[in-house]
């Protein structure tokens, strides 16, 4: 009876991570429409391209490598089984395999961070060789500091200081805009973005339907981002959490969306959907360090503080000259910070000292390393599309195809 009841709950558990790996790879689509809306039409394509190779790409190189940095083992050789990882004292319980899948499409989240923030200017083949280094090397060391749990440097491990990010807020969020940040400052923005006078010109993306779209299917992803990370379903405990984190998920999103349509109706004298739109990925990016523990109201009331936040980081990052197309460097990385600051309030496992030094290690790894990986590429390959090619439009330059062929005026 026992073992029946244990392989019952090892398939149920199985089951569910692996429903919730689903809907964070869909996630992929979600910021594939989100940011082929928010970039001119002649960048279409090659947002697209970026997109769905670096998904790609990141699966396997985690396969390869960034699983077994971020977990220890050799995954690649031994092989994930039914019966657990080779070399492991216990099988787990749920499938292995299911662990890695979940994990993968993290990851690849991560690298789609990326994306956005250096559209319409970056050579498709160095964004994807940075996404090489990025999910095989970069996200799974600081992955192994963090909910891998081993020490940093050999030093001191982030959970004994304190540090606790649920389902990744930092790890995972405030890692790609860290990655983002680092490219940006060495690319530079984009062309007729900012007058030599310091006015800041804006951009208007081609399709905000495709954005809206795009948003509400990361939305939904996001019920499995941070319902997964409970890793868990089939007990009363389990079931409970998880409902709770469903539940904060959603609250925190449209507490974020109305707060940021308040505040650039309060600025602007105008409903902007752009900022909208980010409000509510801002209240998502701000729950996903700890959405287990605050009530509904405290997770609206959270989430509302990011939304408030993103368009404030968006309005000032313009004002440095830091071009990110999407906002994606406000949404994850800003954003992302505020989510780790928040979780001492009602998570008293964690304190603030432990979440500002988890906080510094992971931006500081990543920058930098990102930023030696970034240049490197800039020496060799080169990361910018040439002058003309801007101009001309991404999608032609490096794909050889339109997004829109039939709305062309030859």
């Amino acid at each position: 009876m026992e073992n029946e009841i244990f392989e019952l709950k090892y398939a149920l558990d199985t089951f569910y991570f692996l429903i919730c790996g689903a809907f964070v790879m869909w996630m992929a689509a979600g910021f594939s429409m989100l940011e082929a809306g928010l970039v001119r039409s002649k960048n279409t394509t090659e947002i697209l391209t970026k997109n769905v190779a670096l998904y790609a790409v990141s699966c396997i190189m985690y396969m390869v490598c960034g699983y077994a940095i971020m977990y220890g083992g050799d995954y690649l050789l031994s092989g994930i089984t039914a019966d657990g990882v080779a070399g492991e004292a216990e099988p787990a319980t749920y499938a292995p395999s299911a662990d890695f899948f979940f994990q993968v499409v993290f990851v690849a989240t991560a690298m789609s961070i990326v994306s956005g923030a250096v559209a319409e200017r970056m050579k498709l083949w160095a964004f994807l060789a940075f996404a090489v280094v990025m999910t095989g090397f970069i996200y799974p060391m600081e992955g192994a500091w963090t909910w891998g749990g081993n020490a940093v440097f050999g030093m001191y491990t982030l959970g004994d200081l304190g540090f606790s990010d649920f389902a990744g807020s930092g790890i995972v969020h405030m890692a790609g805009a860290a990655a983002a940040l680092a490219g940006v400052l060495l690319l530079g923005p984009r062309k007729g973005k900012y007058g030599k006078d310091g006015s800041i010109n804006a951009i208007p993306g081609a399709n905000l339907p495709l954005a809206t779209i795009g948003t509400f299917i990361l939305w939904m992803g996001w019920f499995g981002f941070n319902g997964g990370s409970v890793l868990a379903t089939a007990s009363v405990d389990s079931a409970n959490s998880v409902a709770i984190v469903f539940m904060n998920t959603n609250a925190a999103a449209a507490g974020g969306l109305v707060a940021a349509l308040v505040t650039a109706q309060l600025l602007f004298k105008k409903a902007d959907l752009t900022m909208a739109l980010n409000g509510a990925l801002a209240g998502l990016v701000a729950i996903t360090a700890e959405p287990s523990t605050p009530s509904a109201l405290q997770a609206t009331l959270f989430g509302a503080v990011g939304g408030v936040l993103v368009v404030s980081s968006i309005l000032t990052l313009d004002k440095l000259k830091i071009d990110d197309p999407v906002g994606a460097i406000s949404v994850h990385g800003v954003v992302g910070l505020l989510g780790l600051l928040l979780v001492p309030f009602t998570n008293d496992g964690s304190s603030f000292s432990g979440q500002l030094i988890g906080a510094a290690t992971i931006f500081f790894w990543v920058f930098i390393a990102s930023g030696i990986t970034w240049f490197i590429l800039k020496l060799t390959l080169g990361i910018r599309v040439s002058e003309e090619a801007e101009y001309e439009g991404s999608d032609i330059a490096e794909c050889g195809m339109e997004a829109y062929p039939e709305f062309t005026i030859k």
